[in-house]
């Protein structure tokens, strides 16, 4: 049995994000294997998912993306105000957004099959989301998207709770 150190933990701890005793215990369990107790949280912070997902996300962010005369705009919710603040979320959010202008996703399910990787999680948002929602303790969602293609195309946020995506012709002034 391989002796657990403190310094082991904060590495897995800085790797993963997950609380300081979670990772004692999958450091113990895989017999001071780094890769292994990495996986092994994985999976129980993938559980920690499946538990979170019945909960109401009522609060969240609009992000908005626009390259040339594509734009998109979409809406993720989480459980409580404090998320909305927190950098791997916003994150998340932002990167949403460029997919859905980057790929044209048809829904939400299209949309979290597309690639993407943050935080040590993927390959796709779906999997960074649950990933997240492990990390941070919340449930997440996407709720609802707009993309707009072929004008020019500008976007307004006031604050983070409200957007417009806004497609003209004309001259820009």
């Amino acid at each position: 049995m391989a002796a657990i150190t403190a310094s082991m933990v904060a590495e897995l701890r800085a790797k993963t994000d997950a609380p300081m005793m979670e990772c004692k215990k999958a450091l113990t369990e895989a017999d001071g294997d780094m890769a292994k107790a990495e996986e092994l949280l994985r999976v129980k912070l993938g559980t920690k998912a499946g538990k979170a997902a019945s909960r109401v996300t009522a609060e969240g962010v609009v992000t908005s993306f626009v390259n040339g005369t594509t734009g998109a705009m979409i809406e993720v919710n989480c459980e409580t105000d404090f998320v909305t603040k927190n950098d791997s979320f916003l994150a998340l959010a932002n990167a949403a957004a460029k997919l859905v202008a980057e790929h044209n996703p048809a829904d939400i399910a299209a949309l979290g099959e597309l690639p993407y990787s943050q935080d040590g999680f993927g390959p796709t948002l779906e999997e960074v989301r649950k990933g997240l929602i492990g990390k941070i303790g919340e449930n997440m969602s996407f709720r609802r998207f707009k993309r707009v293609a072929g004008g020019k195309t500008a976007s307004y946020l006031h604050g983070t709770r409200i957007g417009v995506l806004v497609e003209f012709d004309g001259e820009e002034q």
